[in-house]
């Protein structure tokens, strides 16, 4: 068993049994900010990977978007929580300026992910990450690992394991109403600019 696996495994406990005994030692009322100020946030680090048609994505495909960027695995029990939420996500704001893209950490690859993909009727892009692409995100040591890009294509938030559907929600919801980068695309990092 892989170490991603355990690591999720034990993380999935963990929520089961935040779920049970509860977590939070703040009043329910009482909510934090859900992105990082703009000063806090960091450049999210290019790549080009394949999607489920054998066509190249990268990530400067997005420029310009609020992008969710969701590693996951088909044999994860806390992502096949997410991904229904990720698909009306995609459905509800598409038109605003939104993306979600989900990165497949699964070994057995297009064989297990296809049908998966079909099966949760999947609305948005899949492609195939691999362990070069992890480590460019700090490792991803647990599945799932959201990540919140702004229109700029920096990491405004990143949620490892389950997180509320609010919380991501708010978060997406913030960064739509934040206004984009003077000039259009003008300022956007290297990457989002279309460098290779």
């Amino acid at each position: 068993m892989s170490a991603l696996r355990i690591a999720t495994i034990l993380g999935a406990a963990l929520v089961a049994g935040c779920l049970i005994q509860g977590c939070s030692s703040e009043p329910q009322s009482v909510r934090a900010a859900t992105v990082k100020p703009d000063k806090d946030r960091k450049e999210a680090p290019g790549f080009t990977l394949k999607d489920a048609e054998g066509k190249t994505v990268q990530l400067a495909d997005y420029r310009g978007k609020v992008l969710l960027l969701d590693f996951w695995a088909t044999w994860c029990g806390p992502c096949k929580i997410e991904i229904p939420w990720f698909v009306e996500m995609q459905r509800k704001h598409k038109d605003k300026g939104f993306e979600v893209l989900g990165v497949s950490m699964d070994d057995d690859g297009w064989d297990v992910v296809k049908p998966f993909l079909t099966k949760l009727g999947v609305n948005y892009r899949v492609v195939m990450g691999n362990d070069e692409t992890a480590q460019l995100y700090g490792g991803v040591d647990a599945l799932p690992t959201t990540f919140l890009i702004d229109r700029s294509g920096r990491i405004a938030a990143v949620h490892v394991g389950l997180t509320s559907r609010r919380e991501i929600e708010d978060g997406v919801g913030q960064l739509l109403q934040d206004a984009p980068a003077a000039g259009g695309r003008t300022g956007l990092p290297a990457f989002f600019a279309g460098a290779k």
